[in-house]
This record gives C-alpha cells, structure tokens and sequence, in this order.
C-alpha cells in the first residue's frame, strides 16, 4: 500500500542537488524572454499607446458580447468595450487611426451601431487621448515596480538578512521578467490590469519568500550540525506542503476567471497565474540557490548577543 513519507531534518528533499540544473534552466529562460522582449517588444494596449475613447448610452442594458461582435464585423475589431457605470453606458476604446479624426471614429460607430444594434442609441462623449498620456502612464508603472522591488530589498535586508533580502528581489526580478517575455512572444496586449497583475506577483511571491526566510533562518540556528545545503533542503521541505496548496488553491481561482471572466480581465488572470507558477518555481530553486551561491551560514543568522547589565563588572571579580 502506497504510505505517505514524513519530510523532516532526517528525511528532506533533496531540492539542492538539482541546483545546477535549475540555474540553467533560469538562464535559459530569462536570456530568451529578453530576447523576445528586444526583438518583438510589448504589445501595448489603448493605456500607454492612447487612442479614442467614444462613450455610447442605450436605453436598454448593452450586451457587450453582442457588441464586440458587431464591432469585429465592421472594421473595430481592435476596440475595446467595456461598462461604465451603469449596464446602459459602455465605453469603447478605439486604438489611434491616422486616417480619420476623432469625431469621424465617433460618427462611424454610431452609425454601425445604429444599424445593427435595435433599441435607441446616443454618443455621449467623444475624446481623444494622446501618446503622451501613455508613456507617462509606462513610465510610472516600470517606477512603481522599481520602488516596490527597492523597499522589498531594505525590508528584507532589516527583517533576516542581506543575502535572504538579495535573493529574494532577485528572483521576483526573474518573475516580472519572465511573464513579460511570454506576453511578449505572444503578443499579448499589456494595459493598466497588466500592470497591476504584475505588482500582486510581486506581492504574492514575497509571502513565499519571507516564509521560506523565516524557516531558513530558523533551522540555522537549531540545527547545528547539519550543513547550509541541508539546512536549506530542510527549510523548503518544511514548507513544500504550504507552498504547493496555497499556489494550487490560487491557481485553480485563477483558472475559473480565465475562463468565465471574460474578455477583459483574461489578460490580469493570465498574468496572475504565470506569477503563481513561476513564483513558486522561484521560491524553491532560484532564491535558495542564490542564497546558497552566495555563502550564507549560521553565523550570519544567529541574533546579536545583548550584553547583561552588571556583566561587565562580573568580570572584573
């Protein structure tokens, strides 16, 4: 009968004696998504390239499946639709056309929607947002990440220690990486849901992270005799079970808003749950290895000593 193995400091995974070939592995796909990234660049979406935004009122509920399709038949089958508001008002995002002015786009959509579309219908709002908005928008997001991976660095670096705060940026670096490269290869639209998918795989792979820390740090100074990659092989076993539940209960959330959601948070989900795996693939082989490489030891970890009040005058009797 199959039995269920206790993983303890007799009996660890040995995750560390695949080191090598993990650390190929990360370079290997990090090389290639930088690859895809200069060679293919970003598809960026209606938020960073700007574009025409048409606000249009029906006196009914819209169906915004219905209208995605009737816009995809005559020649906006790169708008983007979307409630605002109520279920009567949608907004329609119209990527830039050299061709044709704002209000042009306006009354053309009018008129395609007026005739495919029953009920009464009305264009509220027609504006025009220029590229510059979106570069200022590109910047701002690649600052936010920047900022956010910096007070990952001092947090980390104040709460265990340096080479822990290290790796643990470093392989949320590989994260953001990685998922870029794959929207990258697939030219898929990257737009402000995007980038706030890729601020929660920050967050999101942390927790692994400082979890991972805090039972690392906490072996080094109980288990005395055992070596830094025993200990470490100890720390990821100890919390392999968390790790895996946590990313697979995410995951399979992820998955059902992938599918059902709907158009427009496909992208964040998609997003999301390439954090969730390569996050958890991160949190057992890159940042442990790069601790590892980087010669991490019980000393480093053990707490200051405190001197005791009157020791010092103990001394001297």
């Amino acid at each position: 009968m199959f039995q269920i193995t206790k993983i303890d400091e007799n009996n660890p995974l040995r995750f560390m004696s695949i080191n090598k070939w993990t650390t190929i592995l990360s370079v290997v796909l990090i090389l290639l998504s930088l690859g895809s990234l200069a060679v293919n660049k970003l598809n960026w979406g209606l938020d960073f390239t700007g574009g025409t935004l048409v606000e249009v009122g029906f006196e009914q509920p819209a169906d915004l499946a219905e209208l995605r399709t009737v816009l995809e038949a005559n020649e906006f089958g790169d708008a983007v639709v979307q409630n605002y508001g109520t279920q009567r008002d949608v907004l329609v995002r119209i990527p830039p056309r050299e061709e044709a002015a704002s209000d042009t786009i306006g009354n053309e959509l009018l008129t395609v929607l007026q005739r495919n579309i029953e009920g009464g219908i009305d264009v509220r709002r027609v504006e025009f947002v220029g590229p510059q908005v979106g570069e200022e928008l590109a910047e701002a997001g690649g600052l936010a990440m920047l900022v956010a991976l910096i007070c990952i660095l001092v947090y980390v670096s104040f709460r265990f220690e340096w080479r822990l705060a290290l790796s643990a940026v470093a392989g949320l670096a590989q994260d953001v990486i990685l998922i870029l490269g794959v929207f990258s290869l697939l030219q898929m639209q990257v737009d402000l849901t995007i980038l706030a998918a890729l601020l929660a795989v920050i967050g999101y792979s942390l927790n692994d992270s400082i979890v991972v820390a805090d039972r690392i740090r906490e072996n080094f100074r109980k288990l005395r005799k055992n070596t830094p990659e025993e200990v470490i092989d100890i720390s990821l076993s100890q919390t392999l079970s968390r790790t895996l539940v946590t990313s697979l209960t995410t995951l399979l959330v992820l998955l059902v808003l992938m599918f059902f959601g709907g158009q427009m948070i496909f992208g964040f989900a998609v997003a999301l749950s390439m954090g969730v795996i390569v996050g958890t693939y991160s949190s057992v082989f890159t940042r442990s290895t790069l601790v590892l490489a980087m010669g991490i030891s019980r000393d480093d970890l053990m707490p200051p000593e405190v001197e005791k009040e009157g020791e010092e005058q103990d001394n001297y009797l």
